[in-house]
C-alpha cells in the first residue's frame, strides 16, 4: 500500500517553472512549499500522489521564477522620482540631490520613501533588495513591514549630513541599526562606503576592518563615470579599483556597484579576488555614465548581478526592464547578437544577485531546501502571443504588469495583483504629502 500523501502548506500548479538552478524550463509542473521552503517540483500527477497541500494555487498561463534580486537601490529616493531629470551624475548629485537631502531626509522620509519603493518592487516581482541610504533603521522597519527580504547598507561618508557628522558617526549609527534588527529573519546588513570620491583611504580601511570582523559584505559605487577614474589616476596613479585593492578591500565579500569604466586590469583583478559587480543599466544610461563591460566581466568569471539604483536616477525600480536593457546593451556594445542570452540575464537577476549579497544558500533559485521566494508572471496577454520560449518572453516581452503573485519565504505578499502586507492608499497619500513639501521648498 502506498504511503499517504505528505501534508504540506502550498502547491502551485504552473504552466512553466524556471528554477534557474538547474537552468531550463519545466512544463506543467507543480511546485511544493512547506514551512516557507521549496520542497519539490514535479509533474502534477506525481505531486497529487505524494503531497496533500493545505492551499493550492493554479496558474495555467504563468511562468514561475525565483524572486528577483535588486542588488542595488536607494529605496527612499523614490520620493525624489523625477526631480532632476536630464542631468549628468556630478551636477545631479551636487546641485540637486544633496541639497534636497540636506533639507528633507529624516527617519520619516526614509520610512515613507522605502515603503513606496517596497510597494513598487513587490509589484515588479522583486523579493530581495540591497538598499543603501541614510537612516538604515527606518529603512529596515519598512522592509520588515512589507515582508521583503533586504540587505540594508550602512552608509558611510567623510562629510556631514543630517544623519551623521563624521565617518565614525555613520559607522556607529549603522551598526546600532544592525544590532536592533539582527534577529529579523528577512533582514541582513552590509557596510556601504558611498564611493572612492567621497570616502578617504582611512575610512575605507576602518570600514573594511568592521566588515571582516562582523562578516559583512562591503559595497561601494565604483568606476561609475569616466571623470571619476581619470581623477583617481591623476591623484593616486591608479584606477579607483586599483586604489581600493591596495587597501585590501577586494575579496569575495566586495561588491562594486556600476563598474562602468573598468579596464582589463580591473576586470582581471575582480575575477582573481572573487568580487562581484552590480550592473545598473537604466541608471547608467539615464545619467549618460556609459555602458558597463558586462560581456568581458562574465567572460572573466566575475559574478555580475543587476540593480536599479534609485528611482531618482532611473526612474523605476523594475528588474524585469533591467534584464532587457542589460541584454540589448551587451549585444550592441560587443557587436555580437549572441552575447547575454535571456537565460543568463535571468540568472543575473536572481542567483547572481543572491550570490553577490551572500544569500545564495537561501534564495536566488528554486532548489529544494531554499526559501520559497517565488514570482508568478502571467504570459497570457495577447501582446505576448505566441510563447515559444517563456524565459525569452520574460526578458524581452513581459513587463511588471504581468506579475500576478509574489511569495517571500512562503508568505504571499502579492496575490492576484493585490498587495497583502502594505496599505496602498496610505502609501500614496503619504507620497503626495512629501511631494507638496518638496514643491513648496523649490
Amino acid at each position: 500500500m502506498p504511503p499517504a500523501p505528505r501534508p504540506v502548506d502550498l502547491r502551485i500548479d504552473a504552466r512553466w517553472i524556471a528554477p534557474v538552478e538547474p537552468p531550463g524550463v519545466l512544463a506543467d509542473h507543480a511546485l511544493i512549499v512547506d514551512d516557507g521552503r521549496v520542497v519539490a517540483m514535479l509533474p502534477g500527477a506525481d505531486a497529487s500522489a505524494a503531497y496533500s497541500p493545505r492551499q493550492t494555487v493554479v496558474r495555467p498561463s504563468h511562468l514561475v521564477i525565483p524572486g528577483l534580486v535588486n542588488a542595488h537601490a536607494h529605496s527612499a529616493m523614490s520620493l525624489m522620482r523625477g526631480i532632476a531629470d536630464d542631468v549628468a551624475l556630478q551636477p545631479w548629485l551636487e546641485q540637486h540631490i544633496w541639497p534636497c537631502e540636506s533639507r528633507f531626509v529624516s527617519p520619516e522620509f526614509v520610512r515613507d520613501g522605502t515603503l513606496l519603493a517596497c510597494a513598487e518592487m513587490i509589484r515588479s516581482g522583486i523579493t530581495t533588495c540591497s538598499d543603501m541610504y541614510f537612516y538604515p533603521d527606518a529603512a529596515a522597519g519598512a522592509y520588515d513591514a512589507a515582508g521583503l527580504r533586504a540587505v540594508v547598507g550602512v552608509p558611510i561618508l567623510d562629510f556631514a549630513t543630517r544623519y551623521a557628522a563624521t565617518a565614525e558617526d555613520y559607522l556607529m549609527h549603522g551598526l546600532a541599526a544592525r544590532d536592533a534588527w539582527r534577529h529579523a529573519p528577512l533582514l541582513s546588513f552590509a557596510l556601504a562606503p558611498h564611493a572612492p570620491y567621497t570616502v578617504s583611504d582611512a575610512t575605507f580601511t576602518r570600514a573594511l576592518t568592521y566588515a571582516r570582523q562582523l562578516d559583512l559584505p562591503l559595497e561601494t559605487h565604483l568606476a561609475e563615470t569616466r571623470d571619476e577614474v581619470d581623477s583617481a589616476r591623476a591623484a593616486t596613479g591608479a584606477t579607483t579599483l586599483g586604489r581600493l585593492d591596495r587597501l585590501g578591500v577586494t575579496g569575495p565579500d566586495f561588491i562594486a556597484i556600476h563598474g562602468v569604466h573598468l579596464d582589463a586590469t580591473d576586470i582581471a583583478r575582480l575575477a582573481a579576488h572573487g568580487c562581484h559587480v552590480v550592473h545598473c543599466p537604466a541608471s547608467n544610461m539615464k545619467l549618460a555614465s556609459g555602458i558597463a563591460p558586462v560581456a568581458a566581466l562574465l567572460q572573466a568569471g566575475v559574478n555580475v548581478a543587476l540593480g536599479t539604483d534609485g528611482a531618482a536616477s532611473n526612474n523605476r525600480l523594475d528588474i524585469l526592464s533591467e534584464m532587457r536593457l542589460a541584454c540589448l546593451l551587451a549585444k550592441v556594445s560587443t557587436g555580437d547578437a549572441a552575447t547575454l542570452p535571456a537565460a543568463e540575464a535571468l540568472a543575473m537577476a536572481t542567483i547572481n544577485g543572491a550570490r553577490a549579497l551572500g544569500l545564495d544558500r537561501v534564495t536566488g533559485s528554486l532548489q529544494p531546501g531554499k526559501d520559497a521566494d517565488l514570482v508568478a508572471v502571467d504570459l497570457a496577454a495577447l501582446p505576448l502571443q505566441p510563447v515559444f520560449d517563456p524565459v525569452s518572453h520574460l526578458v524581452h516581452v513581459a513587463d511588471r504588469s504581468c506579475v500576478s503573485d509574489v511569495w517571500v519565504r512562503g508568505a504571499r505578499i502579492l496575490a492576484d495583483g493585490a498587495l497583502t502586507t502594505l496599505d496602498e492608499a496610505a502609501i500614496r497619500a503619504q507620497a503626495l504629502v512629501w511631494q507638496q513639501r518638496l514643491l513648496t521648498s523649490s
